[in-house]
């Protein structure tokens, strides 16, 4: 008997070990990826600030994976390029995103990166609308809505219709925008005829009026302190444009954040969810009084403690320990050249204007007098035509502006669409960042490059250089399979796309050019 019993335990212990090992039941899956790009956000505002972060900055940099040395890899550093490589993985030379606005030589107008004349806003006051068609290749929420079940729900939303469209790609349910003519959330009939109960209540609701008169302070100041300005209290474009330049621009995208959150209950669907969120008043403010200034510091003080609200929402919808959130941003800025000088370092302004000017000039001189010169977005534009009527060589012409630029001293290189096409510049850093922003159909003929810490504007600052103050943001990875810890390695902002992929075990985006970084649990 006992043999027999012994003979038994054996074959049923066999039989266990036979039972394959995919028999057990599966880990759940994420249930939400939520991709946060805060608007001209220099890696320096997370140390520079670090010891005042009490909340969502320092929640993520303490328990997240925090890389030291992410760069964007590609030129131009602005928001159309930077929000595209986000959940692409991809360049401008390969996605077409090559900056916030090109010359169309086929209809003979600027077009910007979203704009799409077959399509029309959805509320607000109404006219054109705007898609992804421009972007070519998939995101990560493509690949999911790809491959994952029907009901996985992919949304962006942000201050900017390019910031909300670019990172949700082209399978999105929906993306969303703020137009500062009406004061409302606004969408597009790419992706609905009318825009959902929800975010008419929003729109009906106070909070884009809420801060009419409102006095902005610093934050850990006493209540003595003199406010850095007071908005408008009339409603209309100047007060919601005074809005989304300050703190309460990125309070209130936050609060339409966590009404999609809810709504749309995301988290909460049978496949992985995607919110995308990117806060422009950083940006918006940014342009205006540069990195060194108090308001900017109180700004990424208020940005940390909205994006705490944020993640206690995250986690109330899809729950603690089914999500994973990354951060980054789309570019840096500039310091204000005066403030430079002041310290003893060479900086200044110039017009672009007169670069376009002394290429027309060394055109007429050479060619004779006409209007040469189509458009001036990140490169310029010559008259293609004219040129042929005048049997003159593309690349000529292209040389000759190119030694007649290179002449003006506040020109660091000068680089050709020929040169840029042809020429292998992988020994050049400058010409290799030119190169990954080189799309043939886009672009124009002649690229320039200003000496460091030199900008084209008349007041203010801004970014777009392939310098390190416009290149080096923070990345962070937070969450479900996330390994926290100090990454000081060099990477790009285009390996978060494939992280993700590798993390959600979904297709790399098509024209991903990065790598899966060491984040991953095991």
């Amino acid at each position: 008997m006992i043999s027999h019993f012994r003979r038994w335990i054996c074959g049923l212990a066999a039989l266990f070990l036979l039972i394959p090992a995919h028999a057990a039941p599966p880990q759940q899956n994420t249930k939400l990826v939520v991709a946060i790009i805060i608007d001209q956000f220099r890696y320096d505002y997370m140390t520079r600030f670090d010891a005042s972060y009490q909340d969502g900055l320092r929640r993520l940099h303490d328990a997240g994976a925090f890389f030291t040395d992410a760069h964007q890899a590609h030129y131009p550093t602005v928001t159309a390029a930077g929000h595209a490589a986000f959940l692409t993985g991809s360049i401008p030379a390969i996605d077409g995103i090559i900056g916030n606005e090109w010359f169309d030589r086929q209809t003979g107008k600027m077009v910007t990166s979203v704009s799409d004349d077959a399509t029309k806003l959805v509320g607000g006051n109404g006219g054109t609308g705007s898609s992804p068609r421009r972007l070519i290749g998939s995101t990560l929420g493509d690949e999911i809505k790809i491959a994952g079940p029907a009901d996985s729900t992919v949304i962006g939303i942000s201050l900017k219709d390019r910031a909300a469209i670019l990172p949700a790609g082209h399978a999105a349910k929906a993306a969303y925008w703020f137009e500062q003519e009406s004061g409302q959330f606004v969408s597009s009939t790419y992706y609905m005829p009318d825009l959902p109960a929800w975010v008419q209540a929003f729109n009906k609701s106070d909070a884009a009026n809420r801060y009419a008169a409102a006095k902005w302070t610093p934050m850990d100041a006493g209540p003595a302190a003199q406010p850095f300005r007071i908005l408008p209290a009339k409603l209309g474009k100047p007060y919601y444009d005074e809005m989304t330049r300050s703190p309460y621009g990125n309070e209130m995208l936050e609060a339409f954040a966590e009404q999609a959150l809810k709504e749309e209950h995301l988290g909460q669907h049978s496949g992985t969810d995607v919110l995308t969120v990117s806060f422009s008043s950083n940006d918006l403010l940014g342009h205006q009084v540069g990195p060194d200034a108090p308001e900017v510091r109180d700004m990424c003080l208020r940005t940390d403690r909205v994006l705490g609200q944020l993640l206690r929402a995250v986690e109330t919808e899809a729950g603690a320990g089914n999500y994973v959130m990354v951060l980054t941003s789309d570019h840096g800025v500039a310091p204000i050249p005066e403030e430079l000088i002041k310290r003893g370092m060479p900086a200044g302004r110039f017009s672009g204007g007169e670069v376009s000017r002394t290429v027309e000039t060394s055109f007429n001189e050479k060619y004779g007098v006409a209007k040469w010169v189509l458009a001036n977005a990140e490169s310029l534009y010559f008259d293609h035509e004219l040129l042929r009527a005048k049997h003159i060589a593309l690349a000529d012409a292209e040389e000759t502006a190119a030694d007649a630029v290179r002449k003006l001293p506040y020109i660091f290189r000068v680089y050709t669409s020929t040169q840029l096409e042809h020429e292998n510049l992988a020994g050049d850093p400058i010409g290799n960042l030119m190169q990954r922003g080189y799309y043939r159909e886009r672009a124009g003929d002649l690229f320039i490059v200003q000496k460091p810490y030199w900008i084209a504007s008349k007041d203010g600052t801004t970014h777009g250089t392939p310098f390190s103050y416009d290149t080096h943001v923070p990345v962070i990875f937070y969450g479900r399979g996330i390994r926290a810890g100090r990454y000081d390695e060099n990477i790009r902002v285009a390996d978060i796309a494939p992280t993700l992929a590798a993390l959600l075990g979904v297709n790399t985006p098509s024209g991903s050019v990065g790598r899966v970084l060491p984040v991953i649990e095991k």
